[in-house]
């Protein structure tokens, strides 16, 4: 089957298009590229369609993006398809969101064809993957440890885009395009233009493609379609637990924002791994702060859903934290709290708004009220200075914990209680003068303490902000 008659039976077998379809084709000078421009222009009467092409400059090789700029628009001009070029800033969104730089351009490139689509009215956007892509794919997700769902490779549909070209090898575009002369423009020759970044085997993808994937096609001459049929098995049979982890996520999300997402907890605990890990991954998918979860931290967040108590905790890469609640799984990339400094008088009653407490102060004529020394303690009036300072931890801190009478630095007390790191700086302090009187919630000073001397007593506690 030549070319052509390849493409078009990947359209019918995926339903790509139908009559009258308004298409965007993604355009960058490369073979993919221009051969799926051409294969959809020789198409396009007999599926009625409209074509666009769009040529993205993503800013990285200044150099060359001109002379294919030219070159693209040329080959339109000739083809009579409407061209459109646009820019993005690679480099500043990377360092925005913490992406190397393919991860940038993949997703700003997305959100280009998303929104050049919607402006022109296109509801289909062809890009030009092909089979050498998905193998290499294939094996990039074996070497990250990926599961199933990656395995399953690229889609060949996925929304609005389209990928006729996905099961068309390398090398039969690049013999389609040298071999018809209809595919040659008049400044052009070759009838393509090769990125010089794919000459780099210092990308990940470039050194499998260069270096690896040879020596795997000396073993298996047919390896490109042998991954191209394992995909699709594996697209299949993933496709079908995705619609039971689809049912099972209706009922989980009570919260979702751009840095976390809540998952009730007790139907995790409960569930099979085989699904909990899909709905794992697809619920982190959805949220945009949660980037940098792989598949290993996939099977942390599992140990900590079947084995972990409430409040225990892993710490992933980004800044990213998943904790276990009493009643949900709590994955977010917020950054931890941070207590500001108060002043505390006596009588008075404190609202601690990153803490989410009240502290109260209060003054007592009587030690015999019951106090647990953590959450309610007695200190003597007259050996602290009001106002008291209510502040975050700082270097340095530390104290005499109560009934313990050693001098003990704060970090050190921390550890030994199992307090998680990111809660650390949203604990109140109370301080007097350069003194710590009480680590809010934990432990009182030694040396506040109320003896038989004392006169005068001032009550603090902390209590749940309303």
């Amino acid at each position: 089957m030549n070319l052509l008659g390849q493409v078009n039976t990947a359209i019918k077998k995926y339903s790509m298009l139908a009559e009258k379809d308004r298409v965007l084709i993604g355009l960058s000078g490369g073979p993919d590229s221009v051969c799926l421009l051409h294969a959809l222009n020789k198409l396009k009467d007999e599926h009625k369609l409209a074509l666009y092409a769009i040529y993205i400059d993503h800013g990285l090789r200044p150099d060359e993006i001109p002379s294919e700029i030219e070159f693209c628009k040329k080959l339109c001009e000739n083809l009579g398809v409407p061209f459109i070029t646009k820019s993005v800033d690679v480099k500043s969104y990377a360092r925005e969101y913490g992406l190397n730089k393919q991860e940038a351009a993949r997703e700003l490139r997305y959100k280009i064809f998303e929104d050049t689509a919607l402006e022109i009215g296109a509801n289909r956007i062809a890009l030009a993957h092909n089979a050498d892509d998905q193998a290499e794919t294939f094996f990039m997700r074996i070497l990250r440890g990926s599961g199933q769902r990656g395995l399953a490779g690229i889609p060949p549909v996925r929304g609005k885009i389209i990928r006729p070209l996905i099961e068309i090898e390398r090398n039969e575009i690049e013999n389609f395009l040298l071999q018809n002369a209809e595919c040659r423009t008049p400044s052009a020759e070759p009838p393509f233009l090769v990125d010089s970044s794919n000459l780099k085997k210092d990308y990940f993808r470039n050194w499998l493609r260069l270096a690896v994937m040879p020596e795997f096609k000396k073993q298996n001459p047919d390896l490109v379609n042998t991954i191209s049929r394992v995909c699709e098995i594996i697209r299949e049979e993933d496709n079908y637990l995705e619609l039971i982890v689809t049912k099972t996520l209706m009922k989980l999300i009570p919260k979702k924002t751009d840095k976390v997402i809540e998952l009730f907890l007790v139907p995790l605990e409960n569930m099979d791994k085989v699904i909990l890990r899909r709905v794992l991954r697809r619920a982190i998918d959805a949220v945009k702060g949660l980037r940098g979860i792989g598949f290993v931290h996939i099977e942390d967040i599992i140990t900590l859903v079947k084995k972990g108590d409430s409040g225990d905790r892993i710490y992933l890469p980004k800044g990213i934290r998943v904790i276990k609640g009493y009643a949900t799984l709590i994955p977010t990339s917020e950054q931890p709290s941070q207590l500001r400094t108060y002043s505390l008088n006596a009588p008075e009653e404190l609202a601690l708004k990153e803490s989410g407490i009240l502290i109260k102060s209060s003054f007592a004529d009587s030690a015999e009220i019951s106090c647990d020394g953590k959450s309610k303690v007695m200190i003597d009036a007259e050996k602290i200075k009001l106002p008291l300072v209510v502040r975050a931890r700082k270097a340095g801190d530390f104290f005499y914990p109560a009934g313990f009478g050693k001098k003990k630095k704060l970090q050190d007390y921390f550890v030994d209680e199992k307090i998680p790191r990111d809660e650390r700086d949203s604990i109140p302090i109370v301080i007097s003068g350069d003194d710590v009187v009480w680590i809010a919630g934990y432990r009182a000073d030694e040396r506040f303490k109320v003896t038989d001397e004392t006169k005068k007593i001032v009550m603090l506690e902390i209590k749940p902000a309303r």
